[in-house]
C-alpha cells in the first residue's frame, strides 16, 4: 500500500473533535439533553453522531496555523457560542413554564413547597416543577429534540465553521426573544393566577366584614383547595400557551443558526 493513500488520522480526530464542539455546546445549554441526570458519555456520541456527519457535508479544515494559535482559539470560540446560543433559546422557552409555575405557587400559597429539579438539580415549587415536566413532554412530543438536531446541522450551512458569529440581527433577536420569555410565563400562569387573585379578594372582604373569622384556618385550604381545582381544569390552556412558547423558541433557534 503507498503511504500517501493512508489518510492523516490525527487530522481526522482533530477534525471530529472540533466537529463535536457546536453540537455538544448546545447539548449543553438545550432542555433535555442539557439535564444534570444526563450521562456526559451519552452527550458526547451524540454530539459525535451530529459533528461527523456535519462535518463532512461543510468541508470544514483545520486552521493552517493548528489549534493552539489565535485563529484556532476564534474558531473554537465562534462554534462554542453558536451551540450555546441555539440551546439557551430553547432552554428560555422550557423556562418560560417554569416562571409561570413559580407565579401560580406565589399565588396558592405554595412558595414554600419546593423540590428538587432533576433537570438542572435546582430547588423549584411544586407546581413549577409540574409545569416543567409538562413542558418537557410538550418538547418530546413534538419531536423537539430532533428539530433540535435539524437546526444544529442546517447552521453549518448558513455559518461555516471558522466563521460562526452570528450577525447583530440575530444578536438582538436572541435578546428580544429572552425579554419575551417573563411575558410568555405570566400568560402561562394567567388561566389559574387571575382566579387565584380574585379568591384572595373574596377571603379579604370576608376578612373585613367578620373580624373574628380566622382566615389563616380558613382562606389558606380555600385557596390551596381552589388552586387544585383549576390546575385541573386549566391545564389544557396552559399547555396550549406552553406549546406555543416552545414553537416560538424554536423558530428563534432556527433564526439563530440561519446568520
Amino acid at each position: 500500500m503507498n503511504p500517501a493513500d493512508i489518510p492523516n488520522i490525527e487530522a481526522m480526530l482533530q477534525l471530529w473533535m472540533l466537529g463535536m464542539i457546536r453540537p455538544g455546546a448546545a447539548f449543553l445549554a438545550a432542555p433535555v439533553f442539557g439535564a444534570t441526570n444526563v450521562p456526559v458519555q451519552l452527550r458526547l456520541v451524540i454530539a459525535l453522531a451530529v459533528g461527523v456527519p456535519a462535518v463532512a457535508s461543510s468541508g470544514m479544515t483545520l486552521p493552517p496555523e493548528g489549534i493552539v494559535s489565535v485563529p484556532g482559539f476564534l474558531f473554537v470560540t465562534g462554534e462554542v457560542m453558536i451551540g450555546l446560543a441555539i440551546g439557551f433559546v430553547l432552554q428560555m422557552g422550557m423556562a418560560a413554564a417554569l416562571i409561570g409555575g413559580e407565579a401560580i405557587s406565589n399565588a396558592m400559597g405554595l412558595g414554600f413547597a419546593a423540590m428538587v429539579d432533576p433537570m438542572s438539580g435546582q430547588m423549584n415549587t411544586a407546581v413549577g416543577r409540574f409545569l416543567s415536566m409538562l413542558a418537557t413532554a410538550l418538547f418530546l412530543a413534538a419531536d423537539g429534540h430532533l428539530l433540535l438536531i435539524e437546526i444544529i446541522v442546517d447552521s453549518y450551512s448558513a455559518l461555516p465553521p471558522g466563521a460562526a458569529f452570528p450577525s447583530f440581527k440575530a444578536i438582538g433577536g436572541l435578546l428580544s426573544f429572552a425579554s419575551l420569555m417573563f411575558a410568555a410565563g405570566l400568560t402561562i400562569a394567567l388561566p389559574v393566577g387571575f382566579v387565584l387573585i380574585l379568591v384572595q379578594i373574596i377571603m379579604g372582604v370576608i376578612g373585613r366584614s367578620a373580624p373574628a373569622l380566622n382566615l389563616f384556618a380558613v382562606g389558606i385550604p380555600a385557596t390551596l383547595l381552589a388552586g387544585v381545582i383549576l390546575l385541573a381544569i386549566g391545564t389544557p390552556v396552559m399547555a396550549e400557551a406552553i406549546a406555543h412558547i416552545l414553537s416560538d423558541a424554536l423558530d428563534a433557534a432556527r433564526t439563530l443558526a440561519a446568520g
